[in-house]
């Protein structure tokens, strides 16, 4: 991601040709690249992606300039296969290269592994049969998943984990900034178990789930973002694996939920299956052969069917040819066959039949009609197929929303609940609704519900319950979720006991049970008696979600893997890189051959062979050391090259070997080694001056002097320093503005200001600035200011250093200020505490001050007051106080930060 920092001064001058003394105005920009490493006290806010983690697809997306943005994947691609295969090495691949797997290594390549996730195994034995892998029980009758190539049992969590670190290492790569915190979407009809699997896959996976959402609702939020007035939607979301709809209202920044129904076990993998039984019943009539027994021929036959489903929604006719399908006495049989729309349509007939209860149920539970309905918005990859398509156009009377693509728009409405959570979005309210009903086992096995679906998260209620026989001391709470009378046949949540209930008639205990439901829709119970007050919260036992000390166990694995992973890359990265340098010096031996000494040649030779010799190893530091020695040997070649008389041409005098041409005119640098004077060009437009060329890699610093915009743009990782002094000491001569624009695969990290300043100040960037040091000397300290702001840094206008009290300070990202040294320093914003000046008013984002270790307290913005001064927020290691009477006296509101 490119980071941009913009620093506009202007409005009056300090007086009448006031003199600095000698003093300049210093901006000292710091870049490094972005594999370096940072200090431990450089915080940044961090992005939240949103992820749509699909039972077929996955994908991920992010705010990018006010807008959510679908990031692409390290092979390019706007969606990643939800498979991870084991390569019979122990190779672990994931995405579109796991996906080429399935034919040949079917029993190691996991995909639709959501089916599974937060399920027992008693519940998927149907799912179980329909994929080539093995799927069994663990001792707790939870779903394993075996990989015979490495020898182990994978839970479903730890699959999708694998799938949601590529999607977070992919939006890193793309963002340029790490990616630990996500809004991950699941289907609505999900239960609480499913809902906190995801929730433990993305911990497991290395991100902090801020939020699960469902899928209808995140697409609401991409298509009815700038939706102004309001309309009642119908989001028909039918994916690989799960269908859900969701009726809502949208306008004005609200999203509510009014109901939702689905269907877990619906998608479009049961649309394939129905493909895939069709060709393995014809061919078993044919031959007498069963397909689907044979593992590597039903992942065939799976790979047909969904490319036939594919074709028959763009042409009503196409071929299956599956050539040496298998083979019997009489040699090898293939199949070669035709398959129209007509009969595609004729055997999915029941799944068709299947959509629509969900949609009559979610009108009879928000109390509307068809004709209430302004928009149809079809969301998922199955929504594609023409017959679903013309199912709810019948059903609806309205023609289906056709503007957003079905396979982005969930992961894009993530990204917008990321950015509401991270303050990148404001102004937007998600009201959403808990999809099934929550309650408790009661005498007779009787399903009594506490929390009725379609309730608004999140919610709480409180219902009190007594005891059904004389002198019971205990009671056995079990918790329920689903719509069924009885609780055999509704979902289990988990059982816990309530013990140490003092004898008493039935009846006559007063047991209050609490539900708890948050803004992710998972649940927490917790039962008081009254009488004795005992509280015993809910321990689950009998829910198929993993305990703590498992799921911890998981991301130590999942950190080793992916530790393994980087260093397999790394060798990989550094045998790529030595080939290409191999091939190059090979090249530029050739061209220079006869025109540069011998022994320079023989030395460029010998360390090329090290190199050759060190590419088969699987040492990546042994072939990087090896490429740097062969690089300073080449540089060597070049410099001793364009020494010979008449080589370099103009500009050659201040070339640097293997570098670029110095400044324009062939000059060498101006006050030493580490300074040179760059070329700038002059646009009378813009009164901008532009640094063209490239600074040699030798040269460390940029010097200028300007009365405008100063613009350095894209400077390489080398540009560590830009100084701009003044041309005379008449503050006319400063420029009025500092913007800068590193690279992506650099970073801003050190600004330093000492001017004399009486301005605006306006700090831009899509994210965050990060300051790493600050060379401003303290300014004098009033008497009037509480004990713990004593020893601060100011900005102080008495000192000359920055006046910025009476103005206001724009924030669109972040200030970090970081790294100060000394005792208890820390930064001045606000009112003179000598004189009880104006307040500065921070009019947006945010000012993050941290000092260093454990030096002392770290202010955001405070001002003058009756009392001295107001700190309206200040954080001290991490934890963060108010004060906003003004009164001096902050107090701890969290801990945490902003």
């Amino acid at each position: 991601m490119q980071n941009t920092l913009g620093t506009g001064f202007s409005g009056a001058k300090l007086g009448a040709k006031p003199s600095l003394a000698g003093s300049s105005l210093r901006f000292r920009a710091q870049f490094r690249p972005a594999g370096a490493r940072r200090s431990a006290m450089n915080i940044r806010a961090e992005k939240v992606v949103g992820i749509d983690l699909g039972t077929t697809n996955s994908a991920v997306a992010a705010m990018e300039g006010g807008k959510p943005t679908i990031i692409t994947n390290a092979e390019g691609g706007r969606t990643t296969p939800s498979v991870v295969a084991f390569s019979k090495t122990g190779d672990r691949l994931v995405g579109q290269i796991a996906k080429r797997q399935a034919v040949v290594n079917p029993e190691n390549t996991f995909f639709s592994v959501k089916r599974f996730i937060g399920r027992k195994m008693n519940e998927v034995q149907d799912e179980s049969k329909q994929v080539p892998y093995r799927v069994i029980a663990d001792g707790s009758g939870n779903v394993k998943i075996v990989s015979s190539n490495v020898n182990k049992e994978f839970s479903p969590e730890e699959i999708s984990a694998i799938v949601l670190r590529k999607l977070a290492e992919d939006a890193a790569k793309f963002l340029g900034e790490s990616v630990d915190k996500a809004v991950i979407t699941v289907p609505a009809y999900f239960n609480d178990s499913q809902r906190q699997a995801t929730k433990d896959a993305g911990k497991i996976g290395g991100l902090e789930v801020l939020r699960i959402i469902n899928e209808p609702t995140a697409a609401s939020l991409a298509y009815g973002l700038d939706k102004k007035s309001n309309e009642t939607i119908l989001v028909f979301d039918l994916g690989g694996g799960t269908f859900d709809v969701s009726i809502l209202e949208v306008g004005d920044g609200v999203f509510e939920v009014l109901s939702t129904s689905g269907d877990t076990h619906l998608g479009g993998d049961d649309f394939d299956k129905r493909i895939v039984d069709w060709l393995a019943g014809d061919f078993q009539a044919a031959e007498g052969i069963d397909l689907r027994n044979d593992r590597q021929a039903l992942q065939r036959l799976t790979e047909a069917a969904e490319k036939a489903k594919i074709e028959l929604s763009a042409t009503s006719t196409t071929s299956i040819s599956l050539p040496f399908i298998t083979a019997t006495a009489d040699g090898p049989k293939h199949i070669d066959t035709q398959l129209t729309r007509a009969k595609f349509e004729q055997l999915a007939s029941d799944l068709l039949d299947r959509s629509r209860i969900p949609v009559e149920n979610a009108l009879r539970d928000a109390k509307l009609k068809y004709t209430d309905l302004d928009e149809i918005i079809l969301v998922g990859g199955s929504t594609r197929i023409p017959s679903v398509v013309d199912l709810v156009e019948k059903l609806t009377g309205k023609k289906a929303n056709m503007t957003v693509n079905p396979d982005e728009v969930v992961a894009l409405g993530a990204a917008v609940q990321g950015g509401v959570l991270a303050g990148e979005v404001s102004d937007i309210v998600l009201l959403d609704v808990t999809p099934l009903s929550l309650g408790l086992e009661t005498l007779g096995g009787v399903a009594t519900k506490v929390i009725p679906r379609n309730t608004t998260l999140p919610t709480s209620k409180t219902e009190t319950f007594s005891t059904a026989a004389d002198g019971q001391t205990s009671v056995e709470i079990n918790v329920l979720q689903g719509e069924r009378e009885f609780a055999r046949d509704n979902k289990s949540l988990g059982t816990f006991r309530l013990d140490g209930i003092p004898p008493a008639p039935r009846g006559v205990p007063q047991i209050e049970v609490k539900f708890d439901i948050d803004a992710n829709g998972i649940l927490s119970v917790t039962a008081e008696d009254k009488g004795t007050g005992k509280k015993q919260d809910i321990k689950i036992t009998g829910a198929s979600t993993l305990p703590s000390d498992e799921v911890d166990r998981m991301v130590k694995n999942a950190e080793q893997f992916a530790d393994e992973d980087k260093k397999k890359r790394d060798i990989i990265d550094a045998k790529n890189q030595a080939d290409s340098m191999v091939y190059q010096t090979e090249k530029q031996l050739k061209e220079f051959e006869g025109k540069v000494p011998e022994d320079i040649k023989n030395k460029v030779n010998a360390k090329l062979q090290e190199l050759k010799d060190a590419i088969p190893s699987e040492d990546a530091a042994k072939i990087n050391e090896t490429m740097e020695s062969l690089r300073t040997e080449v540089m060597a070649l070049g410099q001793a090259m364009y020494s010979q008389p008449g080589a370099g041409g103009a500009g050659a005098e201040g070339a640097a070997p293997g570098g670029d041409a110095g400044a324009a005119g062939g000059e060498g640098p101006k006050g030493g080694d580490d300074v040179i004077d760059a070329e700038f060009t002059d646009t009378d437009n813009e009164r901008a001056f532009q640094r063209t060329g490239t600074l040699p890699v030798n040269r460390r610093m940029l010097q200028a002097t300007s009365k405008a915009e100063i613009t350095v743009a894209a400077p390489s990782p080398e540009l560590s320093e830009l100084a701009i002094p003044p041309a005379e000491e008449d503050l006319s001569s400063l420029p009025q503005s500092l913007a800068l624009t590193p690279s992506p695969e650099t970073e801003l990290l050190d600004l330093a200001l000492s001017p004399a300043i009486e301005a605006p100040l306006s700090l831009s960037n899509s994210s965050e600035t990060v300051l790493q040091e600050c060379n401003c000397p303290p300014g004098p300290k009033g008497d009037s200011a509480p004990e713990f702001l004593n020893n601060i840094f100011s900005f102080d206008q008495a000192r000359g250093i920055l006046k910025i009290d009476a103005t206001t300070i724009e924030l669109t990202g972040n200030l970090v200020i970081n790294g100060f040294t000394g005792v208890k320093q820390s930064l001045f914003i606000g009112g003179d505490p000598s004189n009880g000046s104006p307040s500065t008013e921070v009019a947006a984002g945010k000012l993050l001050v941290y000092g260093a270790g454990d030096q002392g307290p770290s202010i955001t913005a405070f001002s003058a007051g009756e009392n001295g001064f107001a700190i309206s927020r200040l954080t001290v290691q991490g934890q963060l106080f108010e004060d906003p009477a003004g009164l001096g006296q902050p107090k701890r509101v969290s801990t945490g930060l902003f």
